[in-house]
């Protein structure tokens, strides 16, 4: 496979992703929280950032984007819907848009509830999808600007991808979005399973991004609430996969 993904800590709990073309030399960034971090895994491995994609306008997201169209001169991408609040953008795309990278197709789907005219990404010839903070490893984002109902359809399309799917979602939340889903689901063996391995990573200082869909399928409570079996747990038998998705989220929000 010519494309590689690289995963880069940044701020305190974010990530940054590379996406490298090796046949072409060409990289892809998506997000840009912080510029060192960035720069040094760039300067490390001798690449230059070709386009920048945006997810959505929060700070962490998009501070570092005006470092890199300076040091590099890329095509800065992200939403129609959003351009008022994004840096300047070369391209303004929306859902059912492609891009086209080296030859690759880079999908883009509106993934609205975080915020509204928040993107994800998907990059079928890397099997992977670049969600920020819409689908996250065993948590979704805050329903800043959006609506369970919005949240809800956004990640039932994402779920509908191939489950080898890698979802690189933007911050380290993994511990704390485990612990909740425990309480949805404490006898959930996958999910046992994975606080193990979420344990054993982070005290070895490893990134718990990017994670498979198929995992998130398995043990992330929000992907799950259309299940008799989570309805049950949280006493909604007869609700709808909607409404039973907005009380997880309500609960997680408490938590």
């Amino acid at each position: 496979m010519p494309l590689e993904v690289v995963t880069i800590p940044c701020r305190s709990d974010n990530y940054a992703f590379l996406l490298h073309d090796s046949d072409s030399g060409n990289t892809v960034l998506i997000d840009a929280p912080e510029a060192g971090p960035i720069l040094a895994e760039l300067e490390a491995r001798g690449w230059a950032i070709s386009v920048l994609l945006i997810t959505h306008h929060h700070d962490d997201h998009v501070e570092a984007v005006e470092t890199f169209r300076a040091r590099d001169n890329c095509i800065v991408i992200g939403a129609k819907a959003d351009a008022h609040r994004l840096p300047p953008l070369d391209s303004a795309v929306e859902e059912g848009d492609t891009i086209d990278f080296s030859g690759h197709k880079i999908e883009v789907m509106d993934v609205s509830g975080h915020t509204v005219g928040h993107l994800a990404f998907y990059v079928p010839d890397a099997q992977a999808a670049f969600t920020a903070d819409s689908l996250m490893a065993c948590g979704c984002g805050r329903l800043f600007e959006g609506t369970a109902e919005m949240m809800w359809a956004s990640l039932s399309k994402l779920a509908a991808l191939p489950p080898e799917t890698l979802i690189c979602s933007g911050h380290e939340y993994t511990a704390a979005n485990a612990k909740f889903a425990a309480t949805i689901e404490p006898d959930n063996p996958a999910l046992i399973s994975r606080i193990g391995d979420i344990e054993t990573a982070r005290a070895a200082g490893t990134p718990t991004v990017p994670s498979t869909l198929q995992l998130e399928l398995d043990t992330n409570p929000f992907l799950r609430a259309r299940l008799p079996q989570v309805k049950t747990a949280i006493g909604m038998q007869e609700a709808s996969d909607a409404a039973a998705f907005g009380e997880i989220r309500r609960r997680k929000d408490a938590f």
